[in-house]
């Protein structure tokens, strides 16, 4: 019995006297260097942002926009069109029904809307209107007088 309470146990893991994180991890000898901290990248997120045509503008705050994508056919390989429609965010009412909108994606704004309607500048129109002011620069005939 006095060999039992000779041999008492005296380590600072007893009764939390000893703070854990100050220990390190037992390590390796194969691993002589320190691993690296990993780099961090941000997420990979498909679909970020579409472009459509608003083909539904009768709802407040709400457009539904069609986005046209080319997929290939799963048994004949020919790319189709494919569309499929998205209700859309719209706070200010701005688009009307043929708008090129760009859809950025949002959190939840409801049920069926999780992106947000942006403008997009109509390229054809700006360039056809630059060709046709400076053309020729010759009056119409209605516009002599």
């Amino acid at each position: 019995m006095s060999l039992l309470q000779s041999l008492k146990l005296t380590t600072p893991f007893l009764h939390g006297s000893s703070n854990l994180s100050l220990l390190s991890k037992p390590s390796s000898t194969s691993l002589a260097s320190p691993p690296l901290p990993p780099t961090f990248l941000p997420p990979i997120r498909a679909m970020k942002s579409m472009q459509g045509r608003v083909v539904c503008a009768t709802s407040d705050k709400t457009v539904a926009v069609e986005v046209v994508r080319l997929a290939p056919h799963p048994k004949y390989k020919r790319r189709v069109r494919k569309k499929k429609k998205y209700q859309a965010h719209d706070p200010d009412n701005q688009f009307k029904v043929g708008d090129v909108v760009q859809l950025e994606k949002s959190r939840p704004i409801s049920k069926t809307k999780t992106f947000v309607a942006i403008p997009v500048p109509n390229r054809n129109r700006a360039k056809s209107q630059e060709a046709a002011a400076g053309e020729l620069e010759i009056p119409l005939e209605s516009q002599q007088a």
